[in-house]
């Protein structure tokens, strides 16, 4: 199983002057360096299909991610790293989702650079892009299945990852033109679904939590089946399909290094403000992932984006991204690994405590706000648990282990 097409492995990088700490070559870092010189092969294939900043976006989002998905202090935690209730705006938490899913985007032209040095019938690539899709549908399944105990067919975080990202993949190839009207008339026919079809029961153009179209659409016809959010995969591809143009463009190498760092302020800005302009009818939302929140959040990771391609391109400060580089190396295992250990074995072994037998995970923050406090203990907890997974990622960095599907 593997990912590293749509999340491209890390060990080469676009930038003309990679750090030592990420060698553009593929050799094992683990290669003694007095080791006698092996000859080159005629005709090497370039190297320099890395974009570093891309990196060490994602390795911020799985930070994000980490944070988010441990918080240990409840109703005492800081109001950005809860998500945002019904049209209340978007919190630091809420970019998570959107921001994976633009990595996603962004990585698609690195994939079919790889495939088309492999010389293959076209058909192999919709095989592989269907067969991404269908395991990460069943990984997504199985997560579901550990939070719930029963196994069924249902949408999840990498289910929707799968569903937009064979949407963005099939059209990839298209004329990049027919690419952006598609992820225009997907955004579109969303936003006016929300405004224009009705809605049973309720005004046309409602859109409170109890009445919105997409609600009843999930409530009437798709819960019964377990598949509501289904639409989701509407605005979510589009933001596949927007970030593979970005990408496009910095591999064209039409525009000079400081051209395309502007480039990707500018698409970020432009995303942004198309967002905030269309926020007074359509409210930010993530449940019902509604346009205004999709382009404001795929817009700030645009110029995340930038800072890094500035700070790896210009300011030479590529060291700086390693640590970033490690958690974004392998974003699904650090998904699914600690939900998986969290699950399984911190809430399923117990340990004898004077107050009775207890979860390994509730007896460790037990001491922890026993010994610091109960907001200083809260956070102790979640920078341990991030920290281990940090180094259990560091890791399989070093050993170059990377998950891929």
């Amino acid at each position: 199983m593997i990912i590293s097409e749509i999340y491209p492995e890390v060990g080469t990088c676009l930038d003309s002057d990679p750090a030592p700490d990420h060698s553009c070559g593929d050799k094992s870092t683990d290669e003694v360096s007095d080791r006698k010189p092996v000859a080159t092969p005629p005709n090497p294939p370039k190297l320099k299909d890395r974009f570093l900043a891309l990196d060490a976006f994602r390795g911020v989002t799985v930070l994000l991610m980490l944070l988010v998905n441990n918080m240990a202090l409840d109703a005492l935690a800081p109001h950005e790293l809860v998500h945002a209730d019904w049209n209340q705006g978007i919190t630091l938490a809420d970019y998570v989702f959107p921001w994976f899913l633009l990595c996603v985007g962004l990585s698609i032209p690195f994939s079919f650079r790889s495939f088309h040095k492999s010389s293959l019938p076209p058909w192999r690539m919709d095989l592989r892009i269907l067969q991404r899709t269908v395991i990460l549908f069943v990984l997504g399944c199985l997560v579901n299945h550990v939070i719930e105990p029963n196994l069924v067919l249902s949408l999840g975080v990498l289910q929707l990852i799968g569903m937009a990202y064979f949407v963005g993949a099939m059209v990839y190839e298209l004329p990049w033109s027919r690419r952006l009207i598609i992820a225009t008339l997907l955004m579109l026919s969303y936003a006016l679904a929300i405004l224009f079809l009705p809605i049973p029961g309720h005004p046309t153009g409602s859109f409170t939590e109890q009445a919105n179209f997409f609600g009843a659409i999930n409530r009437i016809y798709l819960a019964p089946y377990n598949i509501d959010g289904l639409f989701s995969a509407i605005p979510t591809a589009s933001l596949i399909i927007l970030g593979s143009l970005v990408t496009d463009v910095i591999l064209s190498k039409k525009l000079q290094p400081l051209a395309e760092l502007f480039f990707l302020v500018g698409v970020g800005g432009l995303l942004c403000a198309i967002g905030m302009s269309i926020e007074h009818w359509i409210p930010y939302n993530k449940p019902v992932w509604t346009p205004s929140y999709v382009l404001v959040a795929g817009g700030v990771g645009l110029e995340i984006l930038a800072c890094f391609y500035g700070l790896t391109k210009f300011a030479g400060l590529s060291k700086f991204t390693s640590p970033w580089v490690v958690l974004g190396s392998n974003p699904i295992l650090a998904y699914v690994l600690p939900v998986f250990f969290k699950l399984c074995i911190l809430a399923a072994w117990f340990v004898e405590t004077p107050n009775g037998k207890i979860g390994v995970q509730q007896a460790a923050l037990d001491t922890l706000v026993r010994d610091f406090g109960r907001i200083s203990g809260g956070w102790a907890y979640t920078g341990i648990y991030i920290g281990f997974w940090w180094l259990v990622l560091l890791l399989m960095y070093r050993k170059r282990w990377f998950l891929r599907i």
